[in-house]
């Protein structure tokens, strides 16, 4: 089995969110099963955040230098020629077509994930985990793979394992899921205060990264509503409490895709541009109900909307039908077949023409 590692250039900060580093050490994890070595070349800022990659057995790489800048061109070129890996994978937002054009020039596979692409991409693979998008809708340079749409939606193996434990709702009092990921707008919180005040919800379980700036803000909401509202931090735990959910409030991100591959039917509220076209696809799939913007949505709204998802058990089943049909939650299959197809080409000489 080939060993050559795989380099990851990625980061998880609060400014730039945790969830394209989450996708990044889903892919390396899933990589690992085929023997490959992962390190990541990242700007972290927390422990809680490093133990995260480091967890799955990958070597983290420690950077301070500005993403997309010369001198975190220079580091990662640095760091292609120490590793000689057989990839590199990039995912952020801050790193544009130049940036791509010197590390495609090293010689090495290049693959670019990116759910928001505004540019012409050069890296031999690009990878759009977010819906209704097809390879059309793509800019990208001649010999560019494009990999985009449910077939390829990172899903979790742990996520994807509880599926059958979802063919039946869940039994008990009414439970919801609030699961915004990275939450740049801050509205975790107002949805959490808008929930505990249903009668129709029994309990709140409201999942969030630990790293957040928010955290203390929500333990102290926790606090003055001990018997419905819990925080969520822990990886493992916020997994089985989504599972447990009747329905749950997202934002169209890696979260929402998950939760439609499980079956709990969705309420999104869109935080991210780049999530637009994913919350509109799992609405017109009939696996969600899109509130809209997050700037535009009413709390009442979300209270209604709730209230009648929870009070409607047939509702509930066909929405969880139809993510299930959507998301099969082999898309981290597919992705590293993929790359391994790619880099069996790349090192397989061409077959000489019969004489």
């Amino acid at each position: 089995m080939n060993r050559t590692p795989v380099l990851f250039r990625v980061d998880g900060t609060s400014r730039t969110g945790w969830e394209r580093l989450g996708r990044c050490v889903a892919f390396a994890n899933a990589l690992q099963r085929r023997r490959r070595p992962c390190h990541f070349l990242s700007q972290l800022d927390s422990l809680p955040t490093a133990a995260w990659i480091r967890k799955g057995g990958h070597e983290w790489l420690a950077t301070d230098t500005a993403p997309g800048s010369a001198h975190d061109l220079e580091r990662t070129l640095a760091e292609i020629k120490r590793l000689a890996p057989a990839a590199v994978v990039v995912d952020h937002p801050d790193i544009g077509p130049d940036y791509l054009a010197e590390l495609t020039a090293t010689g090495v596979l290049v693959v670019h994930i990116e759910h928001a692409l505004h540019y012409c991409t050069n890296a031999h693979v690009l990878v759009n985990p977010s819906l209704g998008v097809t390879w059309e809708d793509h800019e990208v340079c001649p010999g560019t793979q494009v990999l985009c749409g449910p077939r390829y939606a990172v899903v979790r193996p742990e996520m994807r394992r509880l599926r059958s434990l979802r063919a039946q709702e869940p039994p008990g009092h009414n439970r919801v899921a609030i699961v915004l990921g990275d939450d740049a707008r801050h509205l975790a919180g107002r949805v959490a205060q808008q929930l505990v005040k249903m009668r129709q919800v029994e309990h709140v379980d409201l999942i969030v990264y630990a790293q957040h700036e928010q955290v203390g803000a929500w333990r102290e909401l926790m606090g003055a509503h001990l018997n419905k509202l819990d925080v969520v931090t822990d990886p493992v735990e916020a997994i089985a409490r989504a599972a447990r959910a009747h329905v749950a409030v997202a934002d169209g991100n890696a979260w929402s895709l998950e939760l439609a591959c499980l079956g709990v039917p969705l309420v999104l509220v869109v935080e991210e541009e780049g999530y637009w076209k994913t919350a509109q696809t799992l609405e017109e799939e009939g696996a969600a109900i899109c509130l809209g913007w997050y700037e535009d949505f009413t709390d009442s709204a979300l209270r209604q909307t709730v209230a009648c998802l929870l009070e409607d058990c047939r509702e509930r089943q066909s929405m969880a039908r139809a993510g299930r049909g959507l998301i099969d939650g082999r898309g981290l299959d597919r992705l590293v077949l993929a790359l391994e197809l790619m880099l069996h080409r790349a090192v397989t000489p061409p077959l000489r023409e019969a004489a």
